[in-house]
């Protein structure tokens, strides 16, 4: 098989040719129909949290949805033939602990396996597995969003979109900040009731909640500033590695200042749930498979609209 692999940091993905993974107790072989390209890929190639990835070198790529054609001892529920994403658990994903989706083929953990149902798509399906899951545990599971709340989200990218959407299925007034006003209209389609250019305009609104899926460190501030008394921040974002915030309004205000690092199989499912349903369409700009170290670039360069997803030759 063929796969993206990367060497280290600052080095390009190489396209080579690889043994076809076979799976051990508890895994299946999963034949990549779509996987997405994420920030954090650009991270990787770029030595910023290249220290999160358990082997090197490694196909890169967490993001992955395909059609199981290997099952190893010790599976059950899941046969060959069936659509799965593959939902990784934080740090342990494919394309962090072991060759990951920028592959022909990869290697999937049983209990990250999550159907597809029939009428979504492996594109929609692979961005399910990172920015949906990621966005929904953010926004409903560590944020606590639902019915009554008025929410704020910092940045409409790829996450910060879906986010936005989940956070008005649930019921939320959801209000967000995005520097970029050609995603505005965009945040508007969703059912946002306003987006504003500056995150400091969201003060407006008294918000219950921020989530914050930019991270430069001045959005955290402006967030903390922002937010009504008894708040809840839930940070996504890493734009930054580091930020300053107003302790004297961190403390005054009582606030809450959460941590959120990808999501739980059960988010990915409930992600699933929404795309069958008709309610939630994560937005996505395709590329090809060969085209994977060249989206990378793209990524690194900005202006991608929603999230970038290569599709595999049966796709």
């Amino acid at each position: 098989m063929h796969g993206w692999q990367f060497t280290g940091a600052g080095e390009p993905l190489r396209l080579v040719e690889l043994p076809t993974p076979r799976p051990g107790r508890g895994q299946v072989v999963v034949d990549v129909r779509a996987a997405g390209l994420c920030h954090s890929d650009v991270g990787f190639v770029d030595g910023h949290i290249t220290w999160m990835l358990e082997q090197m070198p490694i196909v890169l790529g967490h993001e992955v949805a395909g059609v199981i054609s290997e099952v190893g001892e010790g599976v059950d529920g899941f046969a060959v033939g069936d659509r799965v994403g593959i939902a990784g658990d934080g740090l342990d994903a494919p394309g962090i602990v072991l060759d990951g989706g920028f592959g022909e083929q990869c290697i999937g953990k049983v209990d990250q396996l999550v159907p597809i149902p029939d009428n979504v798509s492996f594109v929609q399906a692979a961005s399910g597995t990172d920015a949906g899951m990621t966005s929904y545990h953010a926004v409903r599971v560590v944020g606590g969003v639902g019915p009554g709340h008025k929410v704020g989200i910092i940045g409409l990218g790829g996450l910060g979109l879906t986010g936005a959407r989940i956070a008005v299925l649930a019921g939320a007034e959801v209000y967000a900040a995005e520097i970029d006003e050609e995603k505005h209209e965009a945040g508007l389609a969703a059912g946002l009731t306003a987006v504003v250019a500056d995150a400091k305009e969201l003060a407006t609104y008294e918000l219950d909640v921020i989530v914050d899926f930019a991270g430069f460190g001045t959005t955290t501030a402006a967030a903390v500033e922002a937010i009504a008394p008894g708040g809840r921040i839930v940070q996504v974002g890493l734009g930054s590695v580091d930020m300053t915030i107003s302790n004297q309004a961190l403390v005054t205000k009582q606030l809450q200042l959460l941590g959120s690092l990808g999501g739980k199989k059960a988010d990915t499912a409930a992600v699933y749930e929404l795309m069958a349903a008709g309610d939630l369409e994560i937005v996505t700009t395709p590329l090809r498979f060969d085209q994977i170290a060249d989206g990378i670039d793209l990524l690194r360069a900005g202006g991608v609209q929603g999230r970038l997803v290569a599709t595999y030759d049966a796709t």
